[in-house]
């Protein structure tokens, strides 16, 4: 049996009291938090299939994650204040699963010990989006795969 000490910091913290280095790590990389949404909030949000133009849709992580705010002006940095707030996170978000009071799926790199298995399951955005850049209207790009 596994003591309060010896269990994974996601599951002896809250995440207001996970240190810098915790938090990256309790990313799983999917790359959906960084998909165009549209909507008010109010009535929901719809997905599209839609890259922020920051995202590698190879491996899913930001190209400049430190400047990602600057760069992109609707940008939204996650802080353990506004991850239950956010209604447009997908309820498998490591963040969001964390928050709840749920622990992390199989495929997540903290679990596997890879961070390919989160691609292998196909629970990542790699090769189902386009960038921004090339997308013409989002409006016609909705999809409902990454809620």
């Amino acid at each position: 049996m596994t003591t309060d000490s010896e269990a994974p910091f996601w599951r002896r913290k809250k995440l207001s009291e996970l240190s810098a280095s915790e938090w990256e790590l309790l990313c799983d990389g999917c790359g959906k938090c960084c998909l165009v949404k549209l909507g008010d909030g109010a009535r929901g949000v719809d997905y599209t299939d839609v890259a922020c133009r920051l995202l590698n849709t190879h491996t899913c992580r930001c190209r400049d994650y430190e400047a990602r705010q600057r760069l992109v002006a609707d940008c939204v940095v996650l802080t353990s204040r506004n991850v239950r707030r956010l209604n447009w996170m997908p309820s498998t978000c490591a963040y969001r699963l964390v928050a709840e009071g749920k622990d992390l799926y199989w495929w997540h790199h903290l679990i596997s010990g890879s961070k390919r298995t989160i691609h292998e399951a196909g629970m990542s955005v790699r090769g189902r989006v386009i960038s921004e850049r090339e997308a013409g209207d989002p409006a016609e790009r909705i999809v409902r795969w990454p809620a």
